[in-house]
């Protein structure tokens, strides 16, 4: 159609698309604004919203404990195990030193070394006390560690099981929230787009046609965008029978659109030729005419051939002689490009 029109208008109407897709953006961003605040109308949920606040405080309050007396009997082992080392190596050394006095005393044979064998011993025996008293501090202190972890992991597991069962309590409620936004979301989608489907029934085609293209751009993108991806799945039905719901208003829309212009194709090739071109749009029947189509009833028409003066399906006129200089134009023409003659002198004459 754009070859039918002025370059002037051709321009306006590149404008007036400009404005309507800069009309449409904005009505986006305000839709896409209010669609994402939406959420915040819902409170939002916590695991600690589906607990016993004191029993889940509790038993926190013990893991605390628990895994502080852990620490603490991490450490007082660690202390406890350097003292048995200690006392391990000072017994160690003395009991070389004592071997390597015995070995000495043995080649002197001198009975004077007598009370000092027994002083030696009697330290050596102090020593091998306080290393056995090291390890049995070592061993108290890996008991209490040992106590301490398992006493802090029945206390986590208790606390995991508790949270667990409020995990579930909050995925089913969460779940529920999601869908109730959706029926937000649709509560403002659908009258969006049954107003768009009004407007390019009635509207598309008016004065303020940008406005009304720009309200249909945005309500499919709130559709298409702002709501189909919010669907709930539930195994996919939802998705497949929205589509479905869908497709077939869309697909029933179409076939009846169809039909009545079959109706109206088939009502308008029993009319009259002069009064059929009165119904057709000068600037459609150009376009038509572009395309190499009949603009009566848009079936192929081999224009180039200059024996073809009428629509071989319809009958319509096609071409005719100018009435001042009988040139050869289209019928649709106002005025001869010859000389120029209105088409309306061929008329007069007759």
């Amino acid at each position: 159609m754009s070859k039918s029109l002025r370059l002037s208008e051709k321009w306006f109407r590149r404008g007036l698309w400009l404005v309507a897709l800069v009309f449409a953006s904005f009505l986006i961003g305000l839709g896409g604004t209010i669609v994402g605040d939406l959420p915040k109308v819902e409170t939002p949920l916590r695991v600690d919203d589906f607990l016993d606040k004191a029993a889940a405080d509790q038993l926190r309050a013990q893991v605390k404990e628990s895994r502080q007396a852990e620490q603490d009997a991490q450490t007082a082992l660690e202390q406890a195990q350097l003292q048995r080392s200690k006392a391990r190596s000072e017994s160690q050394a003395e009991r070389e030193t004592f071997n390597n006095w015995l070995a000495a005393r043995s080649v002197t044979q001198r009975a004077e070394h007598d009370p000092e064998v027994l002083a030696r011993t009697q330290a050596l025996d102090l020593l091998k006390q306080a290393e056995r008293r090291a390890q049995q501090t070592v061993e108290a202190q890996q008991q209490a560690a040992l106590d301490a972890r398992q006493a802090a992991a029945a206390v986590q597991s208790r606390l995991n099981q508790m949270e667990a069962d409020g995990y579930e309590k909050l995925a089913a409620e969460r779940r529920k929230v999601e869908l109730r936004v959706f029926l937000y979301r649709l509560a403002l989608t659908l009258p969006l787009l049954a107003v768009a489907g009004w407007l390019f029934v009635k509207k598309r085609k008016g004065t303020y046609w940008p406005f009304v293209w720009g309200f249909i751009f945005f309500a499919l993108f709130a559709f298409f965008v702002e709501l189909v991806p919010y669907l709930p799945s539930y195994g996919g039905y939802v998705r497949y029978v929205v589509g479905i719901a869908v497709t077939a208003l869309v697909g029933r829309y179409a076939i009846l659109a169809l039909n009545r212009y079959l109706e109206r194709q088939k009502l308008a090739e029993t009319l009259p030729d002069q009064e059929r071109r009165k119904e057709l749009s000068y600037d459609v029947a150009l376009a038509r005419l572009a395309k190499n189509v009949c603009p009566g009833c848009e079936r192929p028409v081999d224009l180039k051939d200059d024996k073809i003066d009428f629509c071989p399906h319809c009958g319509i006129g096609l071409f005719d002689r100018c009435g001042q200089c009988a040139t050869r134009k289209s019928a649709f023409a106002r005025f001869c490009h010859a000389c120029g003659a209105g088409a309306g002198v061929k008329l007069a004459r007759e």
